[in-house]
């Protein structure tokens, strides 16, 4: 069994974008990504300061706009509104979960899609299903496919079955590993809550990628001997052994699959690294195109 390594290839695609971010500056122009937090959530304040962390290390011109919970639907429009006109942004993240009464499609819309980092926009979702060029991938699909790659793991012709439906990963997911060429060409079910025989539906995959929001809900039942199984989710499981309290699992139970396994993704430590790592790989890829400045295609 081969783990999956995020981490290390997370690394790998920094040192990437490191060298980008140097031919754009030379050129004259330096990546911005703005993030915008609205209210105080912990786990969205340290996704944040996450981001702005990888942006100091790479160079990246980056923008915090802080919000409190109590700011309105239109309040938060004109945020966006400002930031899509601003010069020094190329990317806009509206961090998610937004506060209950904030209606998040709706932000989605306000966002100019030539900076929609998240790939959410509805003109980039079409362009990754007309396989368009030019558009915005969803940053842990588009790190999914990146992992599959690194590892040399084949997409052409394989089976692949996706635990999970959602527009943040599951059905990129699809749409991405169906796409004509490199690292595409699989032939992709979209498994979900209501699949019937979902044991059974899972066991014909060649690649199962679990993103259903259910800690360790992937069991050995779910998996036949030698298929490669990325793990999408990040769980928080009380644990009064642990030092914090919990423990972070995944959507599979590691334990009872990785024997069955060609390669899985550990949680934490897998995907989990490569989504931020895309993101700023996506803000390069904004700031190339509306400054038409070409940089090297490293991977």
């Amino acid at each position: 069994m081969q783990l999956i390594d995020g981490k290390a290839v997370s690394v790998r695609v920094l040192k990437e974008c490191k060298v980008q971010v140097e031919e754009l500056v030379k050129n004259g122009c330096r990546p911005g990504l703005a993030v915008v937090l609205v209210g105080d959530d912990p786990a969205s304040r340290a996704y944040v300061g996450s981001k702005e962390r990888a942006c100091n290390e790479l160079g990246i011109h980056s923008v915090k706009v802080e919000l409190p919970a109590e700011t309105s639907q239109g309040q938060l429009h004109e945020v966006i509104a400002s930031l899509n006109e601003d010069p020094d942004v190329d990317g806009i993240l509206v961090q998610s979960p937004p506060p209950a009464h904030i209606d998040e499609s709706a932000v989605v819309l306000e966002i100019d899609p030539d900076k929609d980092v998240d790939g959410f926009h509805p003109v980039n979702v079409a362009k990754l299903v007309l396989e368009e060029p030019g558009g915005f991938i969803p940053c842990t699909p588009l790190g999914c496919q990146r992992l599959l790659g690194d590892y040399g793991i084949e997409t052409k012709g394989s089976r692949v079955v996706i635990v999970g439906r959602s527009l943040i990963v599951g059905k990129p997911m699809a749409m991405l590993l169906m796409s004509r060429g490199l690292l595409g060409d699989a032939t992709v079910t979209v498994a979900h809550s209501r699949t019937v025989n979902l044991p059974e539906v899972c066991r014909s995959a060649d690649i199962l990628i679990a993103a259903i929001g259910r800690p360790e809900f992937i069991g050995a039942e779910h998996v036949k001997e030698g298929a490669v199984v990325i793990d999408v989710g990040i769980n928080r499981v009380e644990d009064s052994q642990a030092k914090r309290g919990y423990r972070l699992v995944g959507d599979v139970n590691f334990d009872e699959v990785s024997g069955r396994c060609r390669a899985i993704t550990p949680v934490p430590g897998g995907v989990g690294p490569m989504t931020i790592a895309m993101l700023m790989s996506n803000t390069i890829k904004a700031c190339s195109q509306r400054h038409g400045v070409e940089v090297s295609k490293l991977a």
